[in-house]
């Protein structure tokens, strides 16, 4: 049956939405976590605890449908790179599930008994459902540039030959430390839009402040690490587009530096660094200032750009093999058939506006700021 849209043409457009799928859950999610993660220290008594919860209370459940989305799509989509990174990262994954299992269990049970130490313990909970999640989804992304320690046999079977503290390497530290920071700034650029006034917000705009430098320092030593830390995988054989997914079909080759050649080949890519940097100085005015829209603004901005730098960067590699480079994942050689991929694009065009509409009502309906005030009025505030 012949299709609108070439196998090449689907596996970009694929290749695209799994990369906006993964910036929406950094830019929805992504507060949440990072508010999550400031909650014990901008918040010093059980109200201002409360309000700052209740920053995300309403929201936090909906914006976790983008991580959801991002695994099917992989799951979907990329059944190479899903096999193999789910069963070679089993244990740094089961770390950020338990974390995120952690965190509606917290938001549930804090309230249940008045005992200061009963909340604090969920608090520190909630800190902990929002911290490491961001610190090891940085490190996952530091040892995808990296390349993980897989390696495919003539049957395309997938053997990893990695462990848990393995993936906790100075590069990919350094890359955890940006997704944290980077997702502190958007906690405290969502807690200027939404908490009320006053020693809460003033907290949060200095811890932010202190995120947004880190993010443009710990952005910066990772491009120098990029460019002159011997990291990179080139394509050395013909690429054929439409051809059947193999990993085995390319020759691929450890080549130091490679990451930076897709700027030299498409300088327009160079605007994904640019937004990173020019966002989160954006970011850093707006707390000086106190303009809401200029620091969430210039936050999402920023983490748009630092997301989509790493994707840029890499094509068309997803996931690249460390210890035997011709098994490399690509967009060319492992995607799902041209059939499947073609059916899950029309269910997409249907559903995902869906998506969208709907949580723009929701944001619309639940829009406004938290405060301490309300909570004496409000029995079913957090």
């Amino acid at each position: 049956m012949d299709l609108p849209l070439d196998f090449a043409t689907l596996r970009l457009i694929w290749w695209g939405l799994l990369g906006v799928l993964l910036i929406a859950f950094a830019l929805t999610d992504g507060f949440d976590l990072g508010v999550g993660a400031l909650l014990p220290f901008v918040a010093r008594t059980d109200e201002e605890r409360r309000m700052v919860i209740n920053t995300v209370g309403a929201t936090w459940e909906g914006n976790q449908v983008w991580f959801i989305l991002g695994g099917g799509a992989i799951f979907a989509a990329w059944p190479f790179v899903y096999a193999v990174s789910f069963s070679g990262f089993y244990l740094a994954m089961f770390l950020v599930l338990a974390a995120l299992i952690l965190r509606p269990v917290s938001f549930k049970y804090r309230s249940k008994r008045p005992s200061p130490r009963w909340r604090s313990f969920w608090d520190w909970g909630l800190f902990v459902g929002g911290f490491v999640p961001a610190l090891v989804f940085g490190v996952a992304v530091g040892n995808v540039l990296l390349g993980a320690p897989f390696r495919l046999d003539g049957d395309l079977r997938s053997f990893y030959e990695g462990h848990l503290i393995g993936l906790f390497t100075p590069f990919s530290l350094l890359a955890g430390l940006l997704s944290v920071a980077m997702l502190v700034l958007h906690g405290a650029a969502w807690l200027s839009v939404k908490a009320e006034e006053g020693p809460v917000l003033n907290r949060a705009r200095r811890f932010g402040t202190i995120a947004a430098i880190a993010a443009l320092v710990l952005f910066a030593a990772g491009g120098l690490y990029v460019a002159y830390g011997g990291l990179g995988y080139r394509i050395t054989s013909p690429i054929d587009a439409n051809g059947f997914s193999n990993p085995l079909r390319s020759t691929v080759v450890s080549a130091p530096g490679a990451w930076l050649d897709n700027y030299g080949r498409y300088p327009w890519m160079l605007i994904a660094p640019v937004l990173g940097f020019v966002g989160a100085a954006l970011a850093l005015v707006g707390l000086w200032r106190r303009s809401a829209a200029l620091a969430f603004g210039g936050s999402s901005i920023s983490t748009v750009g630092i997301i989509a730098t790493v994707g840029l960067s890499m094509f068309p590699f997803i996931l690249p093999s460390s210890i035997n480079p011709v098994s490399s994942l690509t967009v060319w050689n492992a995607s799902s058939s041209h059939l499947t991929l073609f059916i899950m694009l029309l269910c997409t065009i249907v559903f995902l506006p869906l998506i969208l509409l709907y949580t723009a009502w929701v944001y619309k309906v639940l829009w406004g700021r938290s405060s301490t005030g309300a909570l004496k009025t409000n029995p079913d505030l957090y």
